[in-house]
């Protein structure tokens, strides 16, 4: 009942006879880029480094938080007293 029903020969889809008035240009090829080896090592330290900042900011960050609660902690008892 709910099933497609299809044409018992199909039909082959229209063929595209005409021709552009205007061929697309052709792609320009890039000019060569050479990279050396220097510069690779570079980048590579480079995200080295700021790696190593980005994790000893956060260390920081951590550790000045933990001490926060700590002293928060240490004062509340002192003036519960």
């Amino acid at each position: 009942m709910f099933l497609p029903k299809y044409p018992d020969t199909p039909t082959p889809p229209p063929a595209h006879t005409h021709t552009p008035a205007d061929p697309a240009p052709g792609r320009r090829a890039l000019p060569p880029v050479s990279v050396s080896t220097g510069s690779i090592a570079a980048v590579v330290v480079g995200g080295v480094v700021l790696t190593a900042l980005l994790a000893a900011v956060a260390v920081s960050a951590i550790s000045v938080a933990i001490a926060a609660v700590v002293l928060r902690s240490l004062l509340r008892e002192h003036h519960r007293r």
